[in-house]
């Protein structure tokens, strides 16, 4: 779906390419009408249309790689990898690029929350002069109000609330010019008020699959008071704009929002509705297991129609609404070679791994990396924890046959022979006791990769992982029914949807407002909830590095490892651990203010073919990064002059 949208300097008016609800499907049905008036929004169809628009808005947020990308290179997860440009270089604070409001991609969180906003606040203000339209349905735009100003004020501090025709009024006239509320104003004026009233009227259950509910906007609600009062406590005195006292408008302490957050959270999950945990952590990622009963909000797609799903089925945009984001982490795994045969002449060469839309391997970017750091320190145990292996792609699988190739078999590292399906290149869980030969002196590799005596295999180690070749983000990977037995439509957008939101993280969002000093409930300390989520991740079924069944419970022994006392630093790994790569941790670290210091420095390889030796980076990770610039073309469409636009701008940004 395509969204048409005004010029404006802060919205506006969402006046967009509408949608509107089908009665005979159990998902958000979309069709496109015409553009939307004021007068839509008092009537049933156009209040339906601005409902369902709150949905697709999603996909131009989630799933937008460059966005993607913001929530993650610079953090302690993720570098920019070998064909990085301007774009990933610019957020990793490693001297290679620098966030300014021209080059700073959290622009897009600016550009698609406001027209939002406003529809939101149109239906909310009309939809009583609607007939049918129902308190639960317009619950649904307070929820969706409240969420974008939670990821602007997350995102750059205080923000507008006042879009042209007064503070959450719907606007319908072009305004250039704008004045920011503070902190505490969005979330006591706008956020806070919203999510009440959205949990009041929203149902238990779902209207439609993916729909919003009681239980979604608790947990917004519970991370809401867990992010002010981490703001109002300001442990490390990181700076806020606009300026105000670290005060709250209704006289409550840090320590009362952190007791409201916990309060929250474990009522959400005593009292869960229609969700709660899935067995297995590969249960809650894998692709034929998308939309479970773990999965609270999400920017869906679909392989069944393109207007549906939002974008083409058969080639990728780059840009939204695609769902494109797992290309980024996906280094290019098609140059791997092996021969027909012992003789390794350029003639003899086949491409083994052949670019293909599963959720293994996929469409390759090489923008984004992942560091040594993450694969030997956060997630150090392999064995017991199945999270590292329900995250990355570490085997890459033959499939050559699949692209037409007649050959049976192909020769590999040592010389020795694989069919498809077998193992063309692991990444290796451990550094092996046996150096690993990375010259390829009697046969070639073309990305470089090392061997080992008698595996057929290339290897490569955790120690040499590069910005060239590095595991890949299987959890976010494509999946297509429609492939037959061919490599279907890797170059697509990804089909799936594109989780933002999971029952898991009430358990950690609950443990973290203990950890700060809320009261706990009896079988709810921090250590009962993250032991929780422990043993969940102890229990395995599939084992993706091998490719074959694991029935397997390590709950034990994960429980038995957790320290009998839970910290905010451990927190942060256990949330890296469960959401690697989902777009969390940008946001974890900025809410904690342990960004500078635990993404300061961090290892990895260069990016050269061959290139196994790992160097250390250090980043320049300053208190006013901390939020990020209002984008240049929001100044640029107000009229005010150099001084006032640069007043409305975060400090240290210029």
């Amino acid at each position: 779906m395509k969204r048409l949208k005004l010029t404006f300097a802060i919205g506006a008016s969402a006046l967009a390419l509408a949608l509107s609800f089908g009665s005979c499907s159990d998902f958000l049905d979309e069709q496109p009408r015409s553009i939307f008036t004021p007068d839509d929004f008092k009537t049933a169809n156009g209040i339906n249309g601005g409902i369902t628009s709150m949905y697709a808005h999603l996909r131009y947020i989630y799933g937008q790689a460059y966005y993607y990308n913001a929530c993650l290179t610079g953090t302690d997860e993720v570098t920019y990898a070998q064909s990085a440009d301007g774009n990933f270089r610019d957020m990793d604070f490693s001297g290679v690029g620098n966030v300014t409001s021209v080059t700073s991609r959290a622009d897009v969180v600016w550009g698609e929350t406001y027209p939002n906003i406003n529809t939101a606040s149109g239906i909310i203000e009309n939809a009583a002069l609607a007939e049918g339209i129902s308190p639960s349905l317009v619950a649904e735009a307070y929820f969706f109000r409240a969420f974008d100003y939670f990821l602007l004020v997350q995102t750059f501090g205080g923000v507008p609330l006042d879009l042209g025709s007064g503070e959450l009024k719907f606007n319908i006239s072009p305004i250039l010019t704008s004045v920011r509320n503070t902190v505490p104003e969005v979330y006591t004026r706008a956020i806070f008020p919203d999510l009440l009233k959205a949990i009041d009227d929203l149902p238990d259950a779902p209207r439609l699959t993916g729909a919003v509910t009681k239980t979604v906007a608790k947990l917004y609600l519970a991370k809401a008071y867990l992010t002010y009062a981490w703001w109002l406590q300001n442990p490390n005195n990181i700076p806020t704009y606009p300026e105000t006292n670290r005060t709250d408008p209704d006289g409550q302490t840090s320590a009362w929002y952190f007791q409201q957050a916990y309060n929250i959270a474990t009522e959400a999950i005593d009292n869960p509705g229609p969700y709660g945990l899935q067995p297995t952590f590969y249960d809650v990622n894998v692709a034929t297991n998308d939309r479970n009963a773990e999965l609270l909000l999400y920017a869906d797609h679909t392989e069944d129609s393109e207007l549906y799903n939002g974008g083409s089925l058969t080639w990728g945009s780059g840009g939204a609404p695609d769902n494109f984001a797992g290309w980024m982490m996906t280094w290019n795994y098609t140059t791997m070679t092996s021969s027909r045969s012992t003789n390794w002449t350029s003639d003899n060469l086949v491409n083994s791994v052949q670019r293909e839309a599963v959720q293994a391997l996929g469409r390759p970017w090489t923008r984004m990396a992942p560091t040594i750091n993450v694969v030997t320190e956060t997630f150090a145990d392999k064995t017991n924890d199945s999270r590292y292996d329900g995250t990355f792609t570490t085997v890459y699988r033959g499939n050559w046959n699949k692209a037409g190739v007649a050959d049976a078999t192909l020769y590999n590292a040592n010389n020795l022979a694989i069919q498809p399906g077998d193992a063309v290149l692991t990444f290796l869980n451990e550094e092996p006791s046996d150096p690993i030969d990375y010259s390829n002196t009697s046969y070639r590799s073309s990305i470089g990769v090392g061997v080992l005596p008698g595996r057929a295999d290339f290897v490569v180690s955790p120690q040499g992982i590069s910005r060239r070749v590095y595991p890949g983000l299987w959890k976010l990977g494509p999946y297509r029914t429609d492939s037959g037995t061919g490599l279907g439509q890797p170059n697509a957008g990804s089909t799936r949807p594109f989780n933002i939101a999971k029952f898991s993280e009430l358990y950690f969002i609950a443990a973290e407002a203990a950890v700060k000093g809320a009261a706990v409930q009896a079988g709810k300390s921090a250590h009962d909830l993250i032991n929780v989520i422990r043993a969940r991740a102890g229990m395995w079924r599939w084992d993706n590095n091998g490719n074959v069944e694991k029935v397997e419970d390590n709950s034990g022994a994960m429980v038995a490892a957790t320290p009998a006392q839970i910290t905010i630093a451990y927190l942060l790994a256990e949330r890296s651990r469960e959401y690697y790569g989902e777009g969390y941790r940008w946001y974890d670290l900025v809410r904690t203010q342990t960004w500078s210091d635990l993404a300061k420095t961090y290892r990895i390889a260069g990016m050269d073919v061959g290139d196994h030796t790992a160097a250390t980076y250090t980043r320049n990770i300053q208190p006013f990064h901390y939020l990020r610039p209002i984008p240049q073309g929001q100044l640029d469409a107000m009229n005010m002059n150099a001084a006032e636009k640069q007043a409305y701008q975060n400090p240290g940004y210029d």
